[in-house]
C-alpha cells in the first residue's frame, strides 16, 4: 500500500514538472519566434490574465517592430501599465510620461497623464521622509486638472492634492519642531514663518504662531548681549500679534508671560544702555 502511495506521489510530481516545463517552453517559444503579431497576441493574453511580467517581456520585444503601426499606442500604453501593476511606480511614471510625449494626440493621453501623477502618488512616503515624489504628484495632478478641466477625475485630483499638501504641512511642522528641540531657535522661527506662508489656510495656525512666539523669546533670551534688545523686540512683536489674533487661546497665559518678560528685558537693556551713555558722557 505504501509503495503504491509513493509511486502515485512520484507520478503527480512528474506531471507537475512536465506542466511547468510545458508552460515555460510555450512562453519561450513565443518569445523567440520573431513573429511580432504572434508575440503581441500572446502578450495581450498574458496581460488580460494578470501575468504582467510575461506581458511586459513580450510587449517590450514588439515595440520596435510596431513603429509606424496603429497598434503601437496600445502596445506602449499597456507596456507602461505593466510596470504600475507590478508596483514599479518609478518606471511606471516614466513610461506614462513618455507615452504622453510620444503620442500627444492619443485618446489614451488623458489616462496616461493621470497614471503618471498617480504613480508618483503611490511613491509618496510618510511625512518624515523626503517628499520628492509627493511634490511630483501634486505637480502632476495640478497639471492634469489644468489640462483636462472637464475630466471626471478633476475632483479626485483636487482631493489627492489636498491630502498631500497636508502631508507637506506636517513635514514642515516637524522640521520646525526639530529645530526647536535642537535649540536652534532662529531656524525654528524661520521654519514656522515659512510654514504659514506656504499653508496660509492651515488648521494649526494657533499652535504654529505660539511656537513662533516661544522660539523668538528663547532665541532672544539665549542671545549675546548686543543682539538681545533687537530680538526681545521681535519676541514682543510676535507675542502682541498673537494676543490680538487669539483672545481665547489655550496658550494665552504662556504668551502673556513671554510678552511681559520681553518688555521687562527690553526696559532693563534700554536702562543699561542709557546708563552706559551717561557714564561715557561724564568721562
Amino acid at each position: 500500500m505504501e509503495w503504491r502511495v509513493f509511486n502515485f506521489r512520484i507520478f503527480i510530481g512528474l506531471v507537475l514538472v512536465l506542466m511547468m516545463t510545458s508552460c515555460k517552453s510555450e512562453f519561450e517559444r513565443i518569445r523567440s519566434s520573431g513573429d511580432p503579431d504572434t508575440i503581441y497576441t500572446q502578450a495581450l493574453a498574458y496581460y488580460d490574465e494578470g501575468d504582467f511580467l510575461k506581458a511586459q517581456t513580450l510587449l517590450e520585444l514588439v515595440i520596435p517592430a510596431f513603429r509606424g503601426r496603429p497598434e503601437l499606442e496600445d502596445v506602449y500604453f499597456k507596456y507602461a501599465s505593466t510596470y504600475y501593476e507590478q508596483g514599479k511606480f518609478i518606471l511606471a511614471a516614466y513610461y506614462f510620461q513618455n507615452f504622453s510625449s510620444t503620442f500627444p494626440t492619443s485618446e489614451l493621453r488623458e489616462e496616461a497623464d493621470f497614471m503618471a501623477a498617480y504613480s508618483n502618488y503611490e511613491l509618496s512616503p510618510t511625512y518624515r521622509l523626503d517628499q520628492q515624489y509627493t511634490e511630483g504628484a501634486i505637480e502632476g495632478f495640478q497639471l492634469f486638472a489644468n489640462t483636462y478641466p472637464n475630466s471626471e477625475r478633476v475632483a479626485l485630483c483636487n482631493s489627492l492634492i489636498e491630502e498631500m499638501r497636508r502631508k507637506l504641512e506636517k513635514k514642515a511642522f516637524a522640521t520646525g519642531k526639530l529645530y526647536f528641540d535642537l535649540r536652534q531657535y532662529q531656524s525654528a522661527t524661520l521654519s514656522f514663518e515659512n510654514l504659514l506662508k506656504d499653508f496660509p489656510d492651515t488648521d494649526n495656525g494657533e499652535e504654529i504662531r505660539f511656537m513662533i512666539v516661544k522660539s523668538a523669546y528663547l532665541l532672544a533670551d539665549n542671545s549675546v548681549l548686543e543682539k538681545r534688545l533687537e530680538r526681545f523686540n521681535s519676541a514682543r512683536k510676535y507675542a502682541s500679534e498673537f494676543l490680538r489674533k487669539y483672545e481665547q487661546s489655550e496658550y494665552l497665559e504662556d504668551v502673556e508671560e513671554y510678552l511681559e518678560n520681553s518688555e521687562q528685558k527690553i526696559k532693563e537693556l534700554q536702562d543699561d544702555g542709557y546708563q552706559e551713555q551717561g557714564s561715557g558722557a561724564r568721562s
